[in-house]
């Protein structure tokens, strides 16, 4: 396999007409790439700041085999890849003069592209974050549920949702990959986010979800203030917006968890998520 076998580009309508049946091959593993391009796509190539994105997919055969994107100043996001393939890769970006600051992909794939990168660049990976992918199977909703309800959020929510997304943000020790302005008004447009409510009307927890492309919604972000976790918000709203999207005919709902934070990861089981695939995120030092 040689470098060369990489087709690169800062073309998205090429790259979504090149690759875009294969990232739909496989909605749940590729879910990040169908979601970030269909951003891209309605909101314009700079709708996560930054420099134009880099787009990439491997040929074999006359078939994709792979895909990469980047939104810099951000980290490469690669489907799944075999050892070979992870390497090619390596080499092809090197040959580009590109910065690559780390990787994000299933966890097999971003410990072959760490260790290649390491030979061809010289760069030493460390773990940063590991994930896991979770698909919903059959919906429960946590009991007891707490006093209060669901309400999706409108353009007079704009405030709190722009400092709920900061905050979870922060809280995870994620770089924005969007301003939290435009974060919040982008949700707004389409309904994408819900707020649990109490008795009184005020948000205590937030769910939000991904716009559908290639028949996949995920749910992302969920947040709970501090002060008022541990009291079944989060599983309250996530149960509520999974319902939602349910009813809206869309039967594959994933999200991803922190591998990290048992809390969360027991809680969507709990709801009906089941384990798909882990990930991890490589920072390059």
């Amino acid at each position: 396999m040689r470098p060369d076998d990489w087709y690169s580009t800062q073309d998205l309508t090429a790259f979504l007409a090149h690759a875009g049946g294969f990232l739909r091959s496989r909605p749940d593993l590729h879910t990040v790439p169908l979601t970030v391009t269909e951003t891209l796509r309605t909101n314009g190539l700079r709708a996560y700041g930054g420099e134009a994105p880099v787009f990439g997919a491997l040929e074999l055969d006359g078939q994709v085999r792979a895909a990469y994107f980047r939104t810099p100043p951000y980290h490469l996001n690669v489907t799944p890849l075999t050892p070979e393939e992870a390497d090619s890769l390596a080499a092809h970006l090197v040959s580009l003069d590109q910065v690559v600051p780390g990787v994000i992909a299933a966890r097999e794939t971003a410990e072959a592209f760490s260790a290649a990168w390491r030979r061809h660049a010289g760069a030493r990976g460390a773990v940063g974050q590991r994930q896991r992918l979770y698909r919903l199977g059959n919906l429960t909703v946590p009991q007891p549920v707490p006093a209060g309800r669901a309400r999706v959020v409108g353009p007079a929510d704009r405030d709190r949702l722009t400092r709920w997304h900061a905050e979870f943000v922060e809280a995870v020790g994620h770089v924005a990959a969007r301003d939290a302005g435009a974060w919040a008004d982008s949700r707004i447009s389409y309904g994408g986010v819900t707020f649990w409510e109490g008795e009184d009307g005020t948000p205590l927890a937030m769910a939000g979800v991904t716009p559908e492309v290639a028949g996949q919604v995920r749910v992302a972000p969920v947040y709970t203030p501090a002060p008022l976790r541990g009291r079944g918000y989060a599983g309250a709203v996530t149960a509520a917006v999974t319902r939602a999207v349910l009813g809206s005919g869309v039967r594959e709902v994933l999200l991803f968890t922190d591998l990290d934070n048992p809390t969360s990861n027991g809680l969507y089981q709990r709801i009906g998520y089941r384990a798909v695939a882990d990930f991890a995120t490589y920072d390059f030092r």
